[in-house]
């Protein structure tokens, strides 16, 4: 057994600071259990939220050494204990006390996304039929457990503070799972490129390096949304499909 340092962030919305403790480390802690330990022998009103501590409900979301990371999933043998080993909230949105912040923004934006929209069924039996490959497709994107881990690393929210006017990158993957649905017929591409501000995201792919549900997050949600803005508004043969189709067939060229 050996000891080590950690330098927690202590305060509320209107300041704080980095307080250092020490605690013995055994053979497959992770750092949440760290902080605990901390918590019930020396820091009794440390606050910090955490439900599973199974990497699957994502309420444990913190900066470790300066890298959103789940608190539960990450193992101390995999940090260096040469230096005290910082812990912090995450940084995109209001801190309300230590390690807890005010994630109700994502909530709020979530409301704003218009809803799924199915096409009439296609069976007699009132059911729908889909391609296997479709419902693979948008299966990745339902593995997301909303830890707001890849909105806090998003420079676009992080150092830009764009809250609003760019949903991130968990809601664009949200997004991207109603738009790609094979009986969805809803239209989110002009919000998408207005109230949404895909535009913001520049395709640096921090997003998906947190992701502790190894989502692809740029690849298979973002750029696809990105393509289909594109197509929708600045290809100029999709611009002539469309006005060809919007003119009156009388008043066409012959």
């Amino acid at each position: 057994m050996s000891s080590a340092t950690f330098r927690i962030w202590r305060g509320d919305a209107n300041g704080g600071a980095f307080r250092d403790y020490t605690t013995e480390i055994s053979e497959g802690m992770v750092v949440l259990d760290a902080v605990h330990d901390i918590q019930g022998t020396q820091a009794h009103d440390l606050a910090c939220r955490w439900n599973c501590k199974a990497g699957k409900c994502g309420s444990c979301s913190a900066e470790i050494n300066g890298i959103p990371k789940l608190m539960c999933m990450t193992r101390m043998s995999d940090l260096s204990l040469d230096q005290p080993v910082t812990v912090e909230p995450l940084k995109a949105f209001p801190t309300l006390k230590d390690l807890v912040t005010d994630v109700s923004w994502n909530f709020r934006v979530k409301k704003k996304i218009k809803k799924f929209k199915p096409r009439s069924p296609d069976a007699p039996d009132g059911t729908w039929r889909m391609a296997q490959e479709d419902i693979d497709r948008v299966q990745e994107f339902r593995k997301c457990i909303e830890c707001y881990l890849c909105q806090d690393v998003c420079h676009v929210l992080r150092d830009h503070r764009k809250h609003d006017e760019f949903i991130g990158p968990r809601f664009l993957i949200y997004v991207a799972a109603l738009e790609m649905h094979p009986l969805d017929t809803e239209n989110r591409i002009p919000e998408l490129k207005e109230a949404h501000g895909v535009g913001y995201c520049n395709i640096t792919k921090c997003c998906t390096n947190v992701c502790p549900e190894n989502i692809k997050i740029t690849d298979n949600a973002i750029i696809p949304l990105k393509e289909r803005v594109v197509d929708q508004y600045y290809d100029p043969i999709a611009k002539l499909v469309r006005r060809f189709r919007s003119t009156p067939k009388a008043e066409r060229p012959s």
